[in-house]
């Protein structure tokens, strides 16, 4: 699905204008990306699941390209664990 379809669908779902539902997505977005960069770097969305930052250790690597080894350094991470309806919903599609 397509950002344009997901806004078609919220749109029609909500008994909004696609204005409306696109202006709710992007809203949506931020308010992700701005608990993401927060200290705790979490939100909960019940049905949906949990975006949590996830710290990386630094760690030893190696170029593809050159076969030279590297460092690749401690990062934070996005990740995503869904709840369980969502898991449910994904075993009925297949």
């Amino acid at each position: 699905m397509t950002k344009a379809e997901l806004v078609a669908r919220i749109a029609g779902e909500a008994g909004l204008t696609k204005k409306t539902a696109d202006s709710v997505l992007k809203a949506l977005v931020v308010a992700i990306h701005q608990s993401l960069k927060s200290k705790d770097g979490q939100i909960r969305i019940s049905e949906l699941g949990t975006f949590i930052v996830a710290e990386r250790k630094a760690r030893k690597g190696v170029n593809p390209q050159t076969k030279k080894r590297i460092k690749i350094p401690a990062s934070r991470v996005p990740r995503f664990r869904a709840a369980k309806a969502l898991k449910e919903a994904a075993k009925q599609a297949g």
